[in-house]
């Protein structure tokens, strides 16, 4: 089956008396210029890498599946949906290169987390998802703050991406992207067009990466419990200046989404060694 034809992707779906699930974000990439837009974006890091170990939320259909396996690398692919991940174990279901898990992609990251954050089965090069609309930024997140690969490559709402590579200064600048820039680069690569899926959704999507750097690879776990939890009481006040919300620990007339992300950084080094983290809750 042409997993880029429309037609081709319906009629599966009416065969087999499956519909797909809004609220699960089933919305299926049916064109082959963006399919081939993120495989590329997905792999341009280690296309040299003989047999990369790829990870997939959300695989669907399997589209993205099958053009990484063309490409030689390895995929784990978690699927929630037991129709859909039977589908794709039967029609690839023959490449020693891929394993599908029928899992929510929240448990499975953090079974695959282990009690210390490591990995405990599973050690990735990349991620390459077309990420389901509803639960997509939580599942960034939680692979942000909980794995170390090294770069990750997902399609997603466009205003999702925008929040996540918004810089300081930015109206569009939250608490994901901020918690996203701690230890990864965040790149919007190019827009797609909601044409492009199958149910079509009502939003546009967008292509982005996250490349892994170590600027803060020295940041203790307190230091980064305190960003953490800085952080996000801050963006829960977007509103409010600095210095009305954390009254005498912080003197300033900035408001959260101003900061930069080694402002916020500093300031959490600075409560650190003033064992004053009680008062950022």
């Amino acid at each position: 089956m042409n997993l880029t034809s429309p037609s081709q992707v319906k009629a599966w779906c009416i065969e087999n008396g499956f519909h797909p699930n809004k609220v699960l974000g089933q919305n299926f990439l049916i064109d082959r210029n963006a399919l081939e837009a993120i495989v590329d974006a997905g792999l341009a890091g280690i296309a040299k890498k003989s047999g990369a170990a790829i990870l997939e939320i959300g695989p669907g259909l399997g589209v993205l599946t099958e053009e990484i396996l063309k490409r030689g690398c390895s995929v784990t692919a978690v699927e929630k949906d037991p129709v859909l991940a039977a589908r794709l174990a039967e029609s690839l279901g023959s490449s020693p290169n891929l394993r599908v898990v029928e899992a929510d992609a929240l448990d499975w990251i953090e079974d695959a987390a282990g009690k210390n954050g490591e990995t405990c089965d599973v050690t990735l090069d990349a991620m390459v998802s077309n990420l389901p609309y509803q639960a997509g930024t939580r599942i960034l997140l939680e692979l942000v703050q909980r794995h170390n690969i090294p770069s990750m490559t997902v399609l997603m709402q466009t205003e999702v991406a925008e929040r996540l590579a918004a810089k300081e200064g930015s109206k569009t600048r939250g608490l994901a992207g901020v918690w996203a820039q701690l230890d990864y680069d965040v790149k919007i690569v190019r827009k797609v067009a909601a044409s492009c899926f199958w149910p079509r959704p009502e939003i546009g999507s967008s292509v982005i990466t996250l490349t892994r750097h170590d600027r803060n690879i020295a940041l203790s776990e307190k230091e980064r419990d305190i960003f953490r939890r800085l952080t996000k009481k801050a963006f829960e006040h977007r509103r409010k200046q600095l210095g009305s919300i954390f009254k005498d620990l912080i003197q300033s007339s900035a408001r959260a989404e101003e900061l930069t992300n080694e402002d916020w950084i500093n300031l959490s080094k600075g409560i650190a060694e003033n064992e004053d983290s009680r008062t950022v809750s």
